[in-house]
């Protein structure tokens, strides 16, 4: 079994090197982490007892399957005082959708959060 670090792309670590960029064969998808490179780091740091951190790696797991445009969209949403409590729900619904669940979970909470010390954007 292959257990080589693997980027988004599929690419191995050791097939990221400056000759085979100068050669314009690597792309900016071969750069970006994989789903199961972000899953592997969240297992370890759950057995170090960084449950916290864990769950952060999850949730930019989940993330990868998303353009960049779209996360820079969703964290700019985040921002107090950008998006109202409803946009964060229904931001929240569509990550559901899109099989999002932890990042579901936590935009909701951020809505709450938002609602409860009056940082959301007015309707």
């Amino acid at each position: 079994m292959d257990n080589a670090i693997r980027t988004g792309s599929g690419r191995r670590l050791d097939e990221l090197t400056s000759d085979a960029l100068r050669a314009g064969r690597l792309t900016a998808e071969d750069f970006r982490i994989s789903r199961e490179q972000l899953d592997a780091q969240a297992a370890a740091a759950e057995a170090g007892g960084y449950r916290q951190l864990a769950e952060n790696l999850r949730r930019a797991a989940e993330l990868t399957v998303l353009p960049n445009e779209r996360v820079f969209e969703i964290y700019a949403m985040l921002r107090p005082g950008r998006a109202t409590v409803a946009q964060l729900q229904d931001l929240a619904a569509e990550l559901r959708r899109q099989d999002m669940p932890r990042v579901a979970v936590f935009i909701l909470e951020a809505a709450e959060a938002y609602g409860k010390r009056g940082i959301a954007k007015r309707a």
